[in-house]
């Protein structure tokens, strides 16, 4: 499995760090701990093998494994356009099925896929060499799936994200409180390229005394670990979002960046609301049945929001930001119950592709958890 870890691997915060485990975001840790946890059955063992793959690598991969799974985000994107490239390459050499779970494209609110042309000719390579070596390949939402099918695709199935599906079948948010007071336990996420968030955070600082900062980029981590870069602009140290530790969130000990998925999934567990730009960091609270509230900013979060009925408004919609009155207006009714039917569908496409899962035996306590509940993790940074 493309994963930069295996949920099992006890690393270091230093460590995790310096060889960069997150692979730029902890979101990628939720989607391919929920994958890992779905395929591995009585009769399958599921091999974390990185996350960069180079064409050398086939011979070994036909050698040793039944199939290749790629759990991905957003990977059709201008920016990944080099590692897109290098795994068609690795994929093209490969004589096993392959199965990707849940790919996105990034697209924009005014451009729609249009900004994608630059990538046209990678992408269709990524997806013809997928096509070759499975039934069907597994995308993020309405958007991806649109965008792949104007390229000539039919083979493509919409499947969400394999993270909601962390606990299969079982998925039920509700809120704890009925209003967010000043007692009231709540998260928020930033993508630290929306400027317009450090003022919400600033402002909700000021009214709620328990709120943290879940972070998920690499950087903030590194700031948890080693403290500010001596390379550090300016506009940094004076920026409203969290990019420096002399922001008020660093020094006030609200900061908190989650190495491991059971930690992370335990701690939103005790949360009684998460909003933010970040559309896995809100999964991760919705899997611990904690109501959250995404903010949209492109395609790539809209498409996903939308297709588990997650609450949701594009951020140019909301004048002001409150996180009263988004925990007041959620609504968790179509998320619960469509649900069933969308768990129904990631089974399907997982049997069509030639896979088992956990849950065709009807497995719902498993080795996957067992073993990972004797797991010790280390402290979380921050913490």
């Amino acid at each position: 499995m493309r994963a930069a870890k295996s949920p099992f691997d006890v690393v270091s915060p230093g460590a995790t760090y310096s060889r960069n485990l997150l692979g730029g975001n902890v979101g990628n840790l939720l989607f391919s701990h929920a994958a890992h946890r779905a395929l591995e059955t009585i009769d399958a063992e599921v091999v974390a093998g990185g996350l960069r793959w180079r064409k050398w690598q086939a011979r070994r991969i036909n050698r040793e494994f039944d199939v290749f799974v790629v759990p991905l985000a957003n990977a059709f994107r201008l920016s990944f356009e080099r590692e897109l490239k290098a795994i068609t390459a690795m994929i093209s050499k490969l004589t096993i099925p392959v199965v990707v779970l849940g790919v996105g494209a990034q697209g924009t609110h005014a451009r729609g896929a249009a900004p994608l042309e630059p990538i046209r000719k990678s992408v269709e390579a990524f997806v013809g060499a997928v096509l070759d070596r499975s039934a069907t390949i597994g995308v993020r939402g309405e958007f991806t799936a649109e965008y792949l099918k104007g390229l000539g695709f039919k083979d493509v199935e919409i499947i969400g994200c394999p993270s909601m599906f962390m606990n299969g079948s079982r998925l039920q948010v509700a809120k704890r409180v009925r209003e967010l007071g000043i007692e009231s336990d709540i998260a928020i996420n930033i993508s630290p390229y929306r400027k317009r968030m450090g003022t919400v955070l600033q402002r909700h600082m000021a009214q709620y005394p328990h709120l943290t900062y879940v972070a998920q980029d690499h950087a903030t981590l590194g700031r948890l670990i080693k403290g500010d870069s001596k390379f550090a602009r300016r506009e940094a140290i004076d920026s409203t979002v969290p990019l420096h530790t002399s922001h008020p969130v660093f020094r006030e000990d609200k900061v908190r960046t989650f190495i491991d998925v059971a930690p992370w999934l335990d701690f939103m567990a005790g949360q009684d609301f998460s909003f933010g730009t970040r559309v896995h960091g809100n999964m991760a609270a919705l899997i611990a049945g904690t109501p959250a509230f995404v903010f949209t900013h492109d395609w790539r979060t809209l498409e996903l929001a939308r297709y588990f009925e997650i609450p949701h408004s594009r951020m140019r919609d909301i004048k002001m930001i409150n996180a009263k009155k988004l925990h007041a207006k959620a609504d968790y009714k179509k998320l619960n119950e469509g649900h069933a039917a969308r768990f129904a569908t990631y089974c399907r496409f997982i049997e069509k592709n030639g896979l088992d899962h956990i849950w065709s035996s009807g497995e719902e306590r498993t080795t996957f958890d067992e073993r990972l509940a004797a797991i010790e993790f280390p402290p979380v940074p921050g913490g």
